[in-house]
């Protein structure tokens, strides 16, 4: 079975590390040295790096690894502008790493580029989906961003999601916002709390809880924009026009 460790990286950033005997493969690895410094402790060699999304902090450390780690393979998007992907990869595409198996789903919104790395147990989300939020639209748009989180749909209640930020507490001030009166949202918001006072991660999360309290996946629910301010509504026809006025919102909460 593989293990999957938290690496930390700048501020905010996990490094997520897939480590299978003594090999691992870490996924936006923004930072080398963290890296660096994972391997030594636990005795292992890199054997490859997967990419969600261009943005530096999600590729800068990825020079140094190859310098130490020649021709491992580099996963990511096959319309990236990061250039040092050696396997280039499209929506419904399969890997193979750690001896698990990955799904590759396309989910522009934040960047035009972006992929997530799934499979029944985990996914890989990068900036696409947080613990109680959403990336920002940085180069897609609202509807495309919302096309991009229907695609989760498929992910079982049980499945782990590992994220490249640390947000949540940020994030959960806005889900309460938007939703003042939901209970498991109230009990996640207590939970978070002691692990953020603990240092430790607020992640994994898993689409069961986020399907609860996201509200941007939420975001076709009858109630989702009472609490939105009325200037940042417009047309609501579509959901996506829904998720567009939340994620509004956010921008300027």
């Amino acid at each position: 079975m593989v293990q999957v460790d938290p690496i930390k990286a700048f501020s905010d950033n996990y490094i997520w590390a897939l480590k299978k005997e003594n090999k691992v493969w870490v996924v936006d690895p923004g930072q080398a040295e963290p890296v660096f410094d994972y391997l030594k402790l636990i005795d292992a060699t890199l054997a490859g790096i997967l990419i969600t999304h261009h943005h530096w902090d999600h590729t800068n450390g990825v020079e140094a690894l190859l310098k130490a780690f020649k021709n491992i393979p580099i996963y990511g998007p096959e319309n990236s502008p990061f250039e040092s992907i050696s396997h280039k990869l499209n929506d419904n595409d399969e890997i193979t790493v750690a001896d698990t198996k990955f799904k590759i789903i396309s989910t522009p919104g934040h960047t035009l580029d972006h992929i997530c790395y799934m499979n029944d147990a985990f996914c890989f989300t990068g900036d696409t989906l947080f613990s109680a939020g959403c990336g920002r639209l940085f180069e897609g748009d609202a509807e495309m961003m919302w096309h991009s989180l229907e695609k989760f749909a498929e992910c079982d209640d049980d499945t782990l999601i590992y994220c490249t930020h640390e947000y949540t507490q940020a994030n959960l001030k806005f889900a309460l916002a938007v939703e003042p009166n939901n209970a498991d949202l109230l009990a996640y918001i207590e939970k978070i709390q002691k692990l953020r006072d603990n240092n430790q991660p607020s992640l994994p999360t898993h689409f069961g809880l986020e399907r609860a309290v996201n509200p941007f996946l939420r975001a076709s629910e009858e109630n989702s924009l009472v609490h939105v301010p009325k200037h940042l509504i417009q047309d609501t026809n579509e959901n996506w026009q829904k998720f567009a006025a939340l994620r509004a919102w956010k921008d300027e909460f």
